[in-house]
C-alpha cells in the first residue's frame, strides 16, 4: 500500500503541474495574438517611412545628414541594444539573445555600452561583472510606443554627442508563426545606398522638400528609428511568448505522458494489492477449513 501512496503522491503532483503549464500556454498565446495585432496595425506607417527615405535619397542622391554613413568615418564606441525577457520558462529565447550579445562583445576590438531591456538580461551581464550604461525597466513585458520614444531619446542622446558613433540592437524577430529568430541589426547610421541612374526619357515625379531636404529627412529618420525599436519591441516580446507556447506545450504533453504511465502503474499496484489480498484470504480460509478437519478428526 504504500507504493500506491507514492504513486497517488506523484500523480497528483504532475497533475497540478499540467494545470499550470496549460494555463501559462493560454495566457502566453493570447498575448501574443494582441501584441501580433498591434504590431500590424502600425507597419504600414513604418514601411512607408522606409520607402520616403528610399524616395529622398533617389531624388537627393548628395543629401548629407547626421544619421547617415559618412565615408571614411572611424567609429570606435558602439551601442548596442539588448532586448531579452523578464521571465524564464520560454525554452531557449533568453539564452540565444545572450548568446549573440554575448559574442558580439567578445568580437568587437571596440568600446560597447550596453542598454538593456529584460530583467534576465540584467542579471546575466551584472553576474558577468559588464557594466550597464541602461536598464529599461518594465519594459519587456510591456513595449509600447511611449518607451520606444524613451530608448530613442536614450540612445540617440548618446548618438548625437558623439559618446557612441554606431547603434546595434540585438532583437528576436519572428519569421513566422512557429519559427523565431536572433539577430543583430544596425540601426545607426544608415547606409546610404548607391544612387539609380535614371534614363532622361523616364518620368520622374516632382520632389519638394520642406523647410530643407536636411530637416525632413532628419524628421522622418526620427520616426523610423522609434518605429524600428517599437517593432523589435513587440517581435521580442511575440517571439518569447511563442517560444513559452512551445516549452509549456511540450511540458504539457510531457505531463499527459507521465499521468498515462503512472496510472498504468497505479492500475497495475492495485491489481497486485488486490490479488494479494484476495490471496491471503483465501490461504486464510484454507487454513481455518484445514484447522477444523484436524480438530474432528482428533474428536473422532
Amino acid at each position: 500500500m504504500a507504493g500506491l501512496r507514492e504513486i497517488q503522491s506523484r500523480i497528483k503532483s504532475i497533475q497540478d503541474t499540467r494545470k499550470i503549464t496549460n494555463a501559462m500556454y493560454m495566457i502566453s498565446s493570447t498575448k501574443m495574438r494582441k501584441a501580433r495585432e498591434a504590431l500590424a496595425a502600425t507597419e504600414p506607417y513604418f514601411y512607408t517611412l522606409q520607402s520616403a527615405i528610399a524616395r529622398v535619397m533617389r531624388h537627393v542622391p548628395e543629401l548629407e545628414s547626421r544619421f547617415f554613413e559618412k565615408e571614411g568615418e572611424l567609429r570606435s564606441r558602439i551601442g548596442v541594444l539588448v532586448i531579452a525577457g523578464d521571465k524564464g520558462l520560454a525554452g531557449s529565447y533568453n539564452h540565444n539573445v545572450l548568446k549573440i550579445a554575448q559574442q558580439f562583445l567578445d568580437d568587437t576590438d571596440k568600446e560597447v555600452e550596453l542598454f538593456v531591456v529584460g530583467e534576465l538580461g540584467r542579471q546575466y551581464f551584472s553576474g558577468k561583472g559588464i557594466h550597464i550604461e541602461e536598464n529599461f525597466l518594465y519594459t519587456a513585458q510591456h513595449p509600447t510606443f511611449s518607451r520606444a520614444r524613451w530608448i530613442r531619446e536614450t540612445l540617440l542622446e548618446k548618438y548625437l554627442s558623439g559618446e557612441i558613433q554606431e547603434i546595434h540592437v540585438i532583437y528576436t524577430r519572428m519569421e513566422n508563426s512557429l519559427l523565431s529568430k536572433t539577430e543583430d541589426s544596425m540601426l545607426l547610421p544608415l547606409r546610404k545606398s548607391s544612387p539609380i541612374q535614371v534614363p532622361a526619357n523616364v518620368y520622374q515625379e516632382d520632389f519638394l522638400l520642406q523647410p530643407s531636404p536636411e530637416e525632413a529627412i532628419d524628421r522622418i529618420v526620427l520616426s523610423y528609428i522609434t518605429g524600428f525599436i517599437y517593432g523589435a519591441l513587440v517581435e521580442s516580446f511575440c517571439s518569447e511568448q511563442n517560444a513559452r507556447m512551445v516549452a509549456m506545450e511540450a511540458a504539457t504533453n510531457n505531463a499527459d505522458e507521465l499521468l498515462h504511465d503512472l496510472n498504468i502503474m497505479y492500475n497495475r499496484a492495485r491489481q497486485a494489492a488486490i490479488t494479494q489480498e484476495i490471496t491471503e484470504v483465501c490461504s486464510g480460509a484454507r487454513a481455518q477449513k484445514q484447522k477444523k478437519n484436524q480438530a474432528k478428526e482428533m474428536q473422532v
